[in-house]
This record gives structure tokens, C-alpha cells and sequence, in this order.
């Protein structure tokens, strides 16, 4: 990546970072952020403390999405950011108001250190509890010297009054005549405040009270009147950081926590309930709720309150114990209510559900929806051939950009519901993961006319599926031709295993099953390559390792 000259000098002005309050004070205030920029890329976490010290702009955006082959900021260089904010609440020089840290975590143990999502949420309610306390203090000390002041003033008058009694010898009639004045001049005061109340009411053209009750509802309307920082980041939150969560989306102080996607894991309902209470309803855009014992009824509990929120879009469910496939009474009126909640959220476009077992009730859930979805994951849910019957022909099939049925079982019987989706969903699919369905060569047949028409799609997973050399052969050469496609998942074929595989094997068993060691495995990739050369796709990713496939890099 080219870098512009901009770029070039910032790096160069930032390298000695320790001499940045030198120089600081005379660059403009249109070259913070290349600076910013340049300190963050090359880990100089003394310029990223005096540049946010003395932010010359309202907000401040660090993070985001990143270019192939940037790395997150360096976990040194947030935590100067972070007490550079705080230390910049005292500091007039800084006019920072909004700090958005969106999409600012990376991957925990990756190069450059970077500073994970669990982590960063720790130290961000670290910061939030440490400028309340700061602010407290100095309102303290404000206190104190108030006080003191008003200590001296008594003083003061308390020696002039002894000074006066014993210099002023005065008779009878002058203290009376001195009593009379002052009552004469109190009574004047008096009435002299009464005229500058009816002067400012005449002026004003309503009464003091009523601006003492207007003052009284912006007060009540306005509550982060003392927020000088607004701070939005993604939250990621467990049982061990919980507690210290709630106490800082609940404290009144100088900075204000706001979440912009929420991410819980191995949390109870009633914990989940509290942290969306204490959320502002205006900024958060999705859920995140992982290995949480949520139950039907919990999650019937939580749907209410997400209607709340009138901006979110995204709702994910992973391992949360909704189990549907076993009869239970009062299974039909659960399901009514979960299709209620579902139903009053209004903007969601992106629906995970990972492993709840909801065999034949995909319709139930997906029909309430107000508008269609854009993504949906349905990933070990045991569809039927009902399920993929609705999805196939509902209001959301020809607006997914993104379908997930990995590890749902297929078979000759779906492969007709699976045509007519993937039709549907051709102008406008562009991910798409068929992982584990157990297709084999045969009903890769059926598929690939459809499967060819997706004229969107930049990635496909077809990992975990029997197929042969010929089978996998004909996988690629059906990639080739689709111009969009950009990242191919395929799976290893039947022929590089050892002896023993069943006749149609399991995604479990084809991966635990152990590779053929007397095989040539390079002449598999070789084969495909050739494939690559010979159509002139080298803008075409083949790869067959399910660890670091990644469907978000050809976006």
C-alpha cells in the first residue's frame, strides 16, 4: 500500500515521540489526524497521548473496519489513549466530545499485541469509574476552598464587628437613629428588588417562576447535563467482567459509556436484562448472546426488551439452549410469544441462530419478521424439508446477502427446495456456506446449475462434504466461471483419507478422520491450480483450511 506524502512526514514527525510537546504546539489542527494516524501505525504511544490531549476536533474515530494487512493499534497505544482522555476532562486545550471506538478491538495474541474486545471493555470501564472519581475529587477540593473562603469572610466581619464596639462610642438616641436608618434602607433594598423582579418579568415577558420551572424540566430531560465525553465502543461482556459493566454504564460522571454492538457470554437472563436497561435505546445496533442458559422462556423474556431499541438491526443466538425438538407442554403458546417479540423488532436484517434444534418451526419465527432479512444463520438447527420449503419461497429469499445451513443435513428430497432458494436469492446473495450438509458428487450435480446463477456470490463454503477427486474437480471448474466469486472453501476429497470411511460420511467423521500419509496431498492443490491457470482466474482464492477462512477478506 502506497503511502501519500502526508503520510510519509507524519511518520517521520511522530518517530521521536518523546520531543511531541515540543513540536505539537505548532502544527494545525488539519494535521492531527494524519498524525494520530501515523503514531497508532508505528506504536508511539507518547504522540498518541499528547495528540488526544489536545484533540482540536469535537470527535475522535479510531477504529473500524481495516485494509488487508493493517493491524489493530497496539494494546500500548490505547491505554495512552484512553488516560489521555481522561486527563484531557481538565485540559481547556481539549475539544473532544465524541469518542467512537467501534470496531477498535483485534484478536487476542495476534502480532503487534493488539488490545482484545474483552479487554478493551474492561478498560474502558476502568477509565469511565476513574474520571468519575477524579471528577468527584476535584469537586471536593472545590468544596473545601469554598468553604474556606466563607470561613475567612466570617472571620473578617466577626473582627471588624469588635473593632467597631470598641472605637464607636455613640449615645442612646444615635444607636436608635442608626437602627431606624438601617430599617429605612432595608425597606428600600426590599423594595428595590421587588421593582428589578417586575422590571425583569416586564423584559422577559414571563414571570421568574415560570424560568425556574422551564430551567426545571430541561434539567429532567437533559440527565448527562454533566457529561463532557460520550464514549461508543463495541462491549464485550461476561460473568467475570459483569459487575464492572453495570457500574459504569450507571455512573454519573464525565464520561458517558454507550454501546454500539453487545456481545454477552455464559450470562443469566436476569443479568443480560439489567445491562439492556442501563443501555441508551438510541445507539445500540445489535446483540450478541453466547453460551447463556437463555431457555425458550428467557429469551421470550429479553425479545420485549429489545423492541426497545429502535435501531437494532442485528440479533445472534449461539449454544443457548432453545431446544424445540422435544414435546413440551405449552410448546405452541412459547412459540407464539417468541414470534410477538420477534415481530415488534422492526429494523432487524440480521438473524443468527446457532445450534437451538428447531426442527419445523422455521416458519413461525421467520414470518413474523416486519421486513426481510439482508443475513441469516441457521447452523446446526436440524432444518426439515419444510423449513428449507418456506425459506425457499418467503419474503426473505430474494433479499439475503448471506446464508448460512452449514451442518443441516441434505438429501435428494431437499435438493428441489434448494434449487428454487438459491434462484430466488441469485441477484443479490454474496456469501453463502453449505458446510457439513453431506453433499456428495451426486447432489453437487443437481446444485450446480443453481449454485452457477448466484451471480453475486464472492464467497462459497463447501468444507466437510463427501466429495471425490472428480466431484471437487467439477466444484472448481464451476467457480472459474462465476466472475464475482472470490474465495472458495473446498473440502478434501474422499481419495486423501486413509481406508475405512463410511460409504456417506459425517462432517464429524471426515474431520476427525486421519488423511492418507502414502498420498501425494500436493497433487490435489496442484490439480485444482491448474484448473486456476487454465481459466485465467488468479483473482480466485482456493483454500481448503477451515481455521483461518475467513469470508469477511473479499469484502
Amino acid at each position: 500500500m502506497a503511502l501519500s506524502l502526508v503520510n510519509l512526514c507524519a511518520r517521520e514527525v511522530v518517530s521521536d515521540h518523546s520531543s511531541s510537546t515540543c513540536w505539537l504546539r505548532w502544527v494545525p489542527r488539519e494535521l492531527y489526524g494524519a498524525l494520530l494516524q501515523a503514531a497508532f501505525a508505528s506504536c508511539r504511544p507518547l504522540a498518541v497521548s499528547e495528540l488526544v490531549n489536545r484533540w482540536p476536533e469535537r470527535s475522535l474515530k479510531v477504529g473500524g473496519p481495516r485494509k488487508p494487512g493493517q493491524r489493530a493499534p497496539n494494546r500500548l497505544c490505547i491505554q495512552a489513549l484512553l488516560l489521555a482522555v481522561v486527563r484531557g476532562l481538565s485540559d481547556q486545550r481539549c475539544a473532544l466530545r465524541i469518542l467512537d471506538l467501534c470496531g477498535l478491538q483485534g484478536d487476542e495474541g495476534s502480532m503487534g499485541d493488539p488490545m482484545g474486545g474483552w479487554s478493551l471493555t474492561v478498560a474502558l470501564c476502568t477509565m469511565v469509574v476513574q474520571a468519575r472519581a477524579g471528577a468527584q475529587k476535584r469537586e471536593g477540593e472545590r468544596e473545601r476552598k469554598r468553604f474556606s473562603a466563607l470561613e475567612r469572610d466570617k472571620d473578617e466581619k466577626r473582627e471588624r464587628g469588635k473593632t467597631r464596639e470598641v472605637e464607636c462610642d455613640v449615645g442612646e438616641g444615635e444607636i436608635k437613629e442608626m437602627i431606624i436608618d438601617d430599617k429605612e434602607k432595608s425597606e428600600e433594598e426590599k423594595m428595590k428588588g421587588v421593582r428589578r423582579k417586575m422590571e425583569m418579568e416586564r423584559r422577559t415577558g414571563s414571570p421568574v417562576i415560570m424560568v425556574e420551572e422551564s430551567q426545571r424540566e430541561k434539567e429532567g430531560k437533559d440527565l448527562d447535563c454533566g457529561v463532557l465525553v460520550r464514549v461508543r465502543a463495541d462491549l464485550f461482556v461476561s460473568a467475570r467482567s459483569w459487575e464492572r459493566v453495570r457500574v459504569a454504564l450507571s455512573s454519573n460522571g464525565p464520561l458517558k459509556l454507550q454501546c454500539r454492538f453487545l456481545r454477552v457470554e455464559e450470562i443469566s437472563v436476569s443479568s443480560i436484562k439489567t445491562l439492556l436497561g442501563l443501555l441508551p435505546h438510541q445507539v445500540l445496533l445489535g446483540v450478541d448472546v453466547r453460551y447463556s442458559n437463555l431457555g425458550v422462556s428467557g429469551l421470550a423474556q429479553l425479545l420485549p426488551l429489545l423492541s426497545m431499541f429502535p435501531d437494532l438491526h442485528s440479533l445472534r443466538l449461539h449454544y443457548c439452549n432453545l431446544d424445540f425438538h422435544r414435546e413440551d407442554t405449552g410448546q405452541s403458546e412459547t412459540l407464539r410469544e417468541l414470534s410477538q417479540g420477534l415481530s415488534q423488532l422492526k429494523k432487524l436484517k440480521c438473524l443468527s441462530l446457532t445450534a437451538l434444534r428447531l426442527p419445523g418451526h422455521l416458519r413461525v419465527l421467520l414470518s413474523s419478521l416486519p421486513q426481510p432479512l439482508e443475513v441469516l444463520e441457521v447452523p446446526y438447527l436440524r432444518l426439515s424439508p419444510s423449513d428449507l420449503a418456506y425459506l425457499s419461497c418467503s419474503h426473505h429469499a430474494s433479499s439475503l446477502q448471506q446464508l448460512d445451513l452449514s451442518e443441516n443435513r441434505m438429501d435428494g428430497g431437499t435438493m428441489i427446495c434448494m434449487r428454487r432458494l438459491l434462484s430466488n436469492a441469485s441477484a443479490t446473495l454474496q456469501h453463502l456456506s453449505l458446510s457439513g450438509c453431506g453433499l456428495t458428487d451426486d447432489l453437487l450435480a443437481l446444485l450446480k446449475p443453481s449454485l452457477g446463477s448466484c451471480s453475486a456470490l464472492k464467497s462459497l463454503a463447501f468444507a466437510l462434504n463427501p466429495l471425490s477427486m472428480a466431484g471437487l474437480l467439477d466444484l472448481v471448474r464451476m467457480a472459474v466461471k462465476m466472475p464475482s466469486l472470490k474465495q472458495l472453501l473446498y473440502p478434501t476429497p474422499l481419495e486423501d483419507y486413509q481406508p475405512g470411511l463410511p460409504d456417506l460420511p459425517s462432517s464429524a467423521q471426515l474431520l476427525d478422520w486421519p488423511l492418507d500419509e502414502s498420498a501425494d496431498i500436493s497433487v490435489t492443490s496442484s490439480q485444482l491450480n491448474q484448473v486456476l491457470i487454465d481459466s485465467g482466474r488468479s483473482d480466485l482464492m482456493l483454500t481448503c483450511d477451515l481455521l483461518n477462512y475467513d469470508k469477511d477478506l473479499v469484502d
